[in-house]
């Protein structure tokens, strides 16, 4: 097995994990948004009830037009303008989300020789934000790759992060594994690459179902424990 020197340490694998569904419940970053967008309302618009009706609409099955549906329904301006503004809330706002439970004790605890990354696709601001929020880096993770750096068409399933993240360590495809949890975009390229690939079936998650081609990992899990 190739040894590998990051800082200090050495290194002889490297786990690097997708962000949304995977280290937190992407619901919990969701609800903070529509929170935030209905405080927003309230202060700007006089609308108290709108964000109370999107977390409703959202937490009975609604994954798109809640912004304009919501609006609607209290009689708001649901403009195309209006819509811009209420998702640019929703993007900058600071998230209120903590990590996962199986996660601050897998990552507390780590297992010796093992390096820890993340690549993550979405919008550039709020993948960040999320980042800080969660506070990753106290973790011993050494970086974060947001795919959207380069621009949308290097998000998943595009290979280039996986790549450039592969370079950084200097270590061979077999000493890497991704933990992730959508098998329609997460998987196809580190399966191409080589890396060992983890699906995390974590319950409450956003995604239940992926439609379409998928390229499922090699293995299934439930909490980081299972490792």
């Amino acid at each position: 097995m190739t040894l590998s020197r990051y800082g200090n340490h050495a290194i002889e694998h490297v786990i690097v994990f997708d962000l949304d569904d995977t280290l937190y419940l992407e619901r919990d970053y969701v609800e903070s948004g529509l929170s935030a967008v209905g405080r927003w309302a309230a202060a700007r618009l006089g609308l108290e009830d709108l964000g109370a009706v999107m977390l409703d609409r959202f937490r009975r099955g609604a994954r798109t037009r809640i912004f304009d549906d919501s609006l609607a329904q209290l009689g708001g301006d649901a403009s195309p303008p209006m819509i811009a503004r209420m998702l640019a809330v929703y993007r900058q706002h600071a998230p209120s989300i903590t990590l996962a439970d199986d996660v601050t004790r897998y990552l507390r605890d780590p297992p010796p020789k093992t390096a820890f990354s993340i690549i993550t696709d979405g919008f550039l601001d709020a993948q960040r934000r999320k980042l800080r929020a969660l506070d990753v880096y106290r973790y011993g993770i050494r970086f974060g790759i947001c795919t959207d750096r380069w621009g949308r068409p290097y998000w998943k399933p595009n290979p280039h992060a996986f790549v450039q993240t592969q370079q950084a360590f200097g270590l061979p495809a077999k000493q890497f594994s991704y933990i992730a949890d959508n098998p329609h975009k997460d998987f196809v390229a580190p399966t191409t690459l080589g890396w060992r690939t983890i699906r995390i079936d974590r319950p409450g998650r956003i995604h239940q179902q992926s439609q379409g081609h998928v390229v499922d990992a090699s293995r299934v899990i439930a909490t980081l424990q299972e490792i």
